[in-house]
């Protein structure tokens, strides 16, 4: 046979080989949205008898979670939430983008490796560990150093009083629910920025040398700017990760029903409310829960949006 003869068959090989690729390609991204359509699907479905009986805005906005009286407003939980997600961002994001610039640009060889693989590690702690250590450890040094000694200060005092005076210094708290999950993290958005800083071509960074910049000089202007859209969806997985959270917030977040002007004083957040009563909920109250799952799901989609946002502005700049 000749060889001009096999071309033929040879191309409509590889056309089935590419139609049959495309396929399985296309299932796979068809399964993945016809997943998260069922899941959305099926809490909203859970949900709807509350969302029926106090109405959307009602529910979201109610402040009030008595179950022996049926009424349910899921107001303090999202606000726990969204008070220990941000707590957490402002704790974690500085000491992350420290950590990879470290890693990068100041730290010596012999060091470089230990301080990444720590890091690494503490991504691979499960979060259970992190809820008994900020427990049984962690809590009760803030109760003692921080909580019983502002307590002493801040009473009384306007505005600063009523946001961070506890009235019960047990140490569970908002703040310290935030703390672990800025822990919790760092190692995600410091490995992200670590590996998105050292792909930044090397003559960049010694042409601001060259030019006299200083350390600080290059990071601000060369290397921030260069991993900017990376930077933000390393901050936008961290923040998703600590939306979420449940074992380790459950723990030391307090689990008080209730919304307190303090960062100091015991909250909720949906995922740790969830968690504590499912297992007994009875149909009103299950219903409840389910419809706080849809929005801890609206509000992670929202987050999402946001941070397709700002990366799409980034690109432009």
């Amino acid at each position: 046979m000749h060889l001009s003869d096999t071309a033929p068959a040879a191309r409509r090989s590889h056309a089935v080989f590419d139609r049959s690729f495309r396929v399985l390609c296309m299932l796979s991204a068809a399964t993945v949205l016809l997943v998260l359509i069922g899941i959305l699907g099926s809490i909203v479905y859970g949900g709807w008898p509350a969302f029926r009986e106090f109405g959307f805005w009602g529910f979201l906005t109610g402040s009030r979670w008595n179950v022996a009286q049926e009424v349910f407003g899921a107001w303090p939980a999202v606000a726990g939430t969204l008070l220990c997600a941000l707590i957490a961002l402002v704790i974690g994001v500085p000491i992350s983008l420290g950590i990879a610039i470290f890693l990068t640009q100041l730290s010596p060889k012999w060091l470089k490796g230990p301080i990444a693989t720590a890091v690494e590690l503490l991504a691979a702690v499960p979060s259970i560990i992190f809820g008994m250590w900020g427990l049984f450890v962690f809590a009760p040094l803030v109760s003692q150093y921080m909580q019983v000694p502002l307590n002493s200060v801040v009473e009384g005092v306007p505005i600063v009083g009523t946001i961070l005076y506890s009235a019960v210094p047990s140490g569970t708290g908002i703040f310290t629910a935030g703390v672990i999950l800025a822990l919790m993290i760092i190692p995600f958005i410091a490995s992200i920025t670590r590996d998105m800083l050292d792909q930044i071509p090397s003559i960049l960074r010694e042409s601001a040398y060259g030019m006299g910049c200083t350390t600080w000089e290059v990071v601000r202007h060369v290397l921030v700017p260069q991993t900017a859209v990376a930077l933000v969806g390393a901050v936008m997985l961290g923040l998703g990760r600590a939306l979420g959270e449940t074992m380790a917030v459950t723990f030391v977040v307090g689990n008080a029903n209730r919304l307190s002007a303090s960062l100091l004083d015991p909250g909720s957040t949906i995922a740790s409310r969830i968690a504590n009563e499912y297992n007994e909920a009875g149909d009103l109250q299950l219903s409840a829960l389910m419809a706080l799952g849809c929005i801890l799901f609206i509000v992670t989609f929202s987050v999402l949006i946001v941070a397709r946002l700002l990366v799409a502005r980034i690109g432009k700049q």
